[in-house]
């Protein structure tokens, strides 16, 4: 229910009911998100762009050259206002609901929701709508597509590995079921030990110690987990497989799944 109400909310400031209702293409757009930062570049929106999140990373040349408007739960609203955005692009989960109400109250703004690899695909194509690039939008679902299938012929072939997955330290959190995160496990074959359990609970390393499962990684976001990491955990974890995994191949779920394929490929073969 708060879900649907949140985006209703935002539906009816934009008077639409789908985006490709919007009467109007934009042309001053703000992304709140690092991996719809990065959809927009792909799909060509270098000059609509004018400003993006200290986290948005990726392409390098936005990250050095755009306008930031601080972290994606604290924005900076006096200079997003300022900017007189003819869009804004957020996420439910990103970013901080009452932050994004506020930004509604005065200019369009299209939430985002994506939880499993459909949702990606629903929101790439919303994306693509809103921004007059649905041609692009839709070839870019099909080549990911395309990869995924791959992927799964050699899933087809292969055992499922049962996994926990860190995304931070002190305290150790993994990620429930109900995640994005978790469905991108089971797109690569491995199974979430943790998917009876919902978001991202923390978990002590005497329940790591005694946890079923044949591999623990440990994410580059949003703690970056590094060798040293590794190195400590096996002294406490003995006879557990320990990896570090590309955050980014996980969580991101714009143009990025393009790579994600080919990530899950090496890593099920490098287990």
């Amino acid at each position: 229910m708060e879900v649907f109400y949140f985006r209703l909310f935002l539906f009816l400031r934009m008077i639409l009911t789908n985006p490709g209702q919007l009467s109007y293409t934009p042309k001053r757009i703000i992304s709140l998100v690092p991996s719809q930062t990065e959809l927009l570049h792909y799909l060509g929106l270098d000059e609509e762009t004018i400003a993006i999140t200290k986290f948005c990373v990726h392409p390098e040349e936005w990250f050095k050259n755009k306008t930031r408007i601080g972290g994606t739960k604290t924005l900076d609203l006096d200079k997003i206002i300022s900017l007189e955005p003819d869009l804004i692009i957020a996420n439910k989960e990103e970013n901080v609901k009452e932050q994004v109400e506020l930004l509604a109250e005065k200019f369009p703004v299209w939430v985002t929701d994506v939880n499993n690899l459909t949702d990606a695909y629903t929101m790439i194509i919303d994306i693509g709508l809103l921004t007059g690039r649905n041609d692009i939008a839709v070839k870019l679902i099909d080549n990911i597509k395309t990869r995924f299938e791959l992927l799964f012929q050699l899933l087809n072939v292969n055992r499922r590995i049962s996994v926990v997955y860190l995304i931070w330290k002190n305290p150790f959190m993994t990620i429930g079921g109900d995640t994005f995160i978790s469905n991108m496990l089971e797109q690569a074959g491995l199974i979430n030990v943790y998917s009876n359990q919902k978001r991202y609970p923390e978990i002590l390393l005497s329940e790591l110690k005694n946890t079923v499962c044949e591999l623990i990684l440990l994410s580059s976001e949003p703690y970056p987990f590094k060798q040293k990491d590794i190195d400590e955990l096996r002294k406490e974890l003995p006879g557990k497989k320990i990896m570090l995994a590309d955050g980014e191949m996980f969580s991101w779920y714009g143009s990025r799944l393009l790579q994600a394929s080919d990530y899950f490929t090496w890593l099920q073969k490098n287990v």
